[in-house]
């Protein structure tokens, strides 16, 4: 077994299961995928610690542990269409592809559109493709999702990106209110969106998702 893939078991067992993470699909998704090919090289020694990883430009990895409890919440099914947003090197969707049928990787930078299409390309992840595009507008052309996954903190949830869910859709994301942040999951039932917060969990503001006047979930 390779240092990386120590790392990476090390990773489930001490970050992930300790912390009511024991969705086997989840964890063999994260289990498959190298997270140390999506982080710059001089960050390939701490690729696995459990806090989130800058990997330049004010853009974040997620936490291990928050990013695997928010795709266990959103219950992704093997038939279901994902949106990834702020999918930045890519890593988050070539988890979210080893459990949906399809995913879309929403992201606003274009230098970064280029290396997460590179990632998936080498690692063979033939069910995800990668868009650029403001990433509080959604792609509401590829929707309706099932799930729509948001890779940062977000201070709104914009209506019009709720709308791009299905009936029966979840979105997950973590939602910061005077400074402190909660999982937070919006399911669309009956064509009425609701929200409601899961855990304590913080990570950097994604690019996008600042606070604006009007309807927020």
């Amino acid at each position: 077994m390779t240092e990386s893939a120590v790392a990476r078991s090390h990773m489930i067992d001490c970050q992930l299961r300790v912390n009511e993470m024991n969705n086997e699909r989840v964890i063999d998704a994260i289990r498959a995928i190298p997270r140390e090919q999506f982080v710059p090289k001089a960050k390939r020694a701490v690729a696995y610690v459990d806090e989130d990883l800058p990997i330049g430009d004010g853009r974040y990895l997620m936490e291990p542990m928050v990013f695997a409890r928010l795709l266990n919440a959103a219950e992704i099914g093997p038939r279901d269409l994902v949106l990834d947003i702020g999918c930045a090197t890519g890593y988050s969707t070539a988890v979210i592809a080893g459990l949906a049928d399809a995913v879309v990787a929403l992201e606003m930078d274009a230098d970064l559109v280029i290396k997460a299409e590179k990632k998936l390309a080498a690692l063979e992840v033939m069910n995800a493709a990668v868009v650029q595009g403001a990433h509080a507008a959604g792609v509401a052309k590829q929707g309706p999702f099932d799930v729509i996954v948001i890779e940062g903190a977000v201070e709104e949830v914009p209506a019009d990106l709720v709308k791009q869910l299905k009936e029966g859709g979840r979105l997950v994301c973590v939602k910061l209110e005077g400074g402190q942040g909660r999982a937070h999951i919006v399911t669309m039932e009956a064509g009425i969106p609701s929200g409601r917060d899961l855990f304590d969990a913080n990570t950097p503001l994604l690019p996008g998702f600042m606070k604006e006047k009007g309807f927020v979930f």
